[in-house]
């Protein structure tokens, strides 16, 4: 056991505390309380006697790909800016680490096949889970938070609103079969659990593991869900439905088909 556990506990719940009172949301409060769990795991020293050289160290032997070291980047700058703060800190220790250079990043939507065999594979609850990822783009932080009193019709149809990233929401029309399911559902949450009624992310995500073959998972169901509406709608439409603050990350999760490339250049030559 790391003798330096019970400090790394206070000043992690500390800092969450303070992170809810600016008003982050749940998910970015667990994602950075997961991301210190595992410093602090690893580290031989607590948080505010841990160096910055300590801390390159420990990011340098992670096998991380570029965004997941961005993401903890920015989580160790402002656990260790609030530090200062709050003067438990005189300096930034995460100031120490290197800026990190985005990846050069490509759309993965899951193929088609390998989406059927998953749901071949599936029971009713986790069908229903890979359906909103895959015909409806959610994350699994959204899927999680699915509840009854967020379905509504219009003229048009079913359409679901959905709770996103930044305590940011939208409304995602829904397909006939997937507003089926959810109207038949128990009033309430979708996916019931311990985590404030609902499941948490995470085990949303894990179980959709359990049936996904290991490069695949609800995130590249999210892919492929971006990549189906581009090909009837332009990146702004994609845009909106997978909740993106900029067209630029919606660009990541199209993948344009060769064949959309061959007719581009066939009619510009006229």
């Amino acid at each position: 056991m790391n003798v330096h556990s019970e400090s790394w506990a206070e000043a992690i719940r500390d800092y969450l505390t303070a992170q809810r009172a600016a008003g982050f949301p749940d998910t970015t409060c667990s994602t950075r309380r997961q991301h210190l769990e595992h410093l602090a795991r690893r580290v031989d020293a607590g948080p505010w006697s841990l160096t910055g050289d300590q801390l390159v160290s420990y990011a340098g032997d992670q096998a991380w790909k570029p965004e997941t070291r961005r993401g903890r980047r920015t989580t160790f700058r402002s656990f260790w800016g609030w530090a200062v703060t709050v003067r438990r800190a005189e300096a930034n220790t995460a100031l120490a680490l290197p800026r990190v250079k985005p990846g050069q990043a490509k759309a993965r939507p899951t193929p088609e096949r390998v989406y059927e065999h998953a749901l071949a594979r599936s029971d009713a609850r986790l069908k229903l889970i890979l359906r909103l990822a895959h015909d409806a783009g959610l994350r699994r932080s959204e899927i999680a938070q699915v509840n009854s009193s967020d379905l509504f019709e219009d003229l048009h149809g079913w359409s679901l609103r959905v709770h996103g990233k930044g305590s940011k929401e939208r409304d995602v029309p829904l397909t006939p079969r997937l507003a089926l399911e959810l109207r038949t559902l128990p009033p309430g949450w979708a996916f019931p659990g311990s985590d404030g009624g609902h499941l948490s992310p995470r085990w949303v995500g894990k179980l959709a593991t359990v049936v996904l073959p290991d490069e695949w998972t609800l995130h590249t169901l999210r892919h492929s869900f971006g990549t189906r509406t581009y090909q009837h709608s332009d990146v702004f439409v994609v845009q909106s439905l997978l909740g993106h603050a900029s067209p630029a990350t919606t660009r990541l999760y199209v993948q344009v088909a060769d064949e959309s490339l061959r007719r581009a250049v066939l009619a510009a030559a006229g």
